[in-house]
């Protein structure tokens, strides 16, 4: 079990990096967008390559993010359900869908990916629109996105199997305990209790 969670933390390690990466993709689509927003607008000049290439990255920040977000328990869950279960019920049921959806799905995806990526590679296809670019880099982001999620999927699967074996203290990476909505509901639930705290104070002074 050890060696299956030192593989765990690498493939951690490397959805942080593209983590890091998609920042960077982010913001070089909003600097493109306002450079060419600013062309077209004060010079009247535009491009179809300009425009692609943020297509471009946008898609590569949703398809090599992907991976990222699992680590981070940010994807979507239904939190009103698993708030109310415990660690190890919610670590079942995360084991039993990361291997009877999750990891069959990014199969499937990777599998039907790969050779339309390769067709476009092989063929050289370039966007229809004039000026545009080459199209099997943005396509190739497919089977990419499908692989990290794969690799994630399966550290996620190691890390429920290590909990329910009494190999981890906690099911997920110990920094990402908790979802932002686990947080914004602990929040609302902390100002519910100071509301009725002062309506008490208030009526006690009446």
């Amino acid at each position: 079990m050890s060696f299956l969670l030192s593989l765990s933390r690498l493939i951690d390690a490397v959805s942080l990096g593209f983590g890091k990466l998609i920042m960077w993709l982010i913001l070089g689509a909003t600097v493109i967008s306002a450079a060419n927003a600013a062309m077209r607008k004060t010079f009247n000049i535009g491009s179809n390559a300009f425009l692609e290439i943020q297509w471009y990255l946008f898609a590569g920040v949703f398809m090599l993010g992907v991976g990222y977000v699992l680590l981070k328990n940010d994807h979507v869950r239904i939190d009103f359900l698993s708030s109310r279960l415990s660690r190890r019920t919610n670590a079942i049921i995360d084991a039993i869908g990361i291997v009877v959806f999750t990891i069959p799905f990014a199969i499937i995806m990777i599998d039907l990916a790969w050779p339309y990526f390769m067709r476009a590679y092989h063929s050289g296809e370039m966007s229809q629109n004039a000026g545009g670019l080459i199209r099997w880099p943005v396509i190739a982001l497919i089977p990419i996105g499908f692989s990290l999620l794969l690799l994630q999927a399966a550290s996620e699967l190691i890390k429920r199997i290590g909990f329910l074996t009494g190999h981890r203290e906690q099911p997920f990476s110990v920094e990402h305990g908790k979802t932002n909505e686990e947080m914004l509901a602990q929040e609302m639930a902390a100002e519910r209790e100071a509301e009725v705290a002062r309506a008490f104070a208030t009526s006690g002074r009446h």
